[in-house]
């Protein structure tokens, strides 16, 4: 195989080492170990993630000069932030699942941890080869219909959370992000026509993956184990 051919599955593997399913933290949540507390305070740090998303994709969308790709990215937003069952709104209708008001989430504290995922996500993102930016951008959604099905099941057969509104954010994403990721792959695969593209593709889909792990850990040391 060529080089652009094992371009998808060398990503998949960079990724993969920090795959957000093998990260302690969901793997108690997937078990049912974690505290009711626990799922709250994760509602709160989690939020930061869920508004800052849309820019993620924004900064990618202004940075890239290929018209049919800005379009694709365009349609990603979209999804993100149009109309009363936005992302943030859905994320929000799950905190108050979780008994935790909108205002506690939009006012929460935010570790010192969150706070950097969120920025390095948003500066990986702002990258000027718009490639880079698709390649965190699949890092995040590649990983998310796995996750939100995980974290549905595991909400429902550990704790008893399993109304249609609560559960909205993941059942969305479970199939939503399945398209956005084929999306990704396709730009990638398609965009990165030298050695050079394709490893720092790489290298951003993994920087991108550990940002995400960073955070997990971050509220797995300050919820669980402090």
């Amino acid at each position: 195989m060529t080089r652009q051919q094992l371009l998808p599955q060398r990503i998949d593997e960079a990724i993969g080492q920090y795959a957000m399913l093998r990260h302690p933290f969901y793997q108690l949540w997937n078990e049912g170990k974690l505290s009711d507390t626990t799922l709250a305070e994760y509602a709160k740090q989690y939020y930061a993630h869920v508004c800052a998303f849309p820019t993620y994709v924004s900064a990618v969308h202004s940075r890239c000069d290929n018209l049919p790709v800005r379009q694709l990215l365009l349609e990603n937003l979209i999804e993100e932030e149009r109309g009363e069952d936005n992302h943030p709104e859905l994320w929000l209708r799950f905190a108050e699942g979780l008994g935790v008001s909108r205002a506690q989430v939009r006012t929460a504290e935010l570790l010192p941890s969150t706070r950097e995922s969120v920025n390095s996500l948003k500066s990986l993102t702002a990258n000027t080869d718009y490639r880079l930016g698709v390649a965190v951008l699949y890092a995040y959604e590649s990983q998310i219909p796995e996750v939100a099905k995980t974290k549905r099941v595991g909400l429902k057969q550990y704790y008893g959370i399993d109304d249609a509104r609560t559960v909205s954010f993941f059942t969305v994403h479970e199939s939503a992000d399945q398209v956005h990721r084929q999306i990704e792959m396709k730009i990638m695969t398609d965009a990165c026509d030298t050695d050079q593209a394709r490893d720092e593709t790489v290298a951003a889909a993994q920087q991108g993956a550990k940002s995400l792990w960073d955070f997990l850990s971050g509220v797995h040391e300050a919820y669980v184990c402090g």
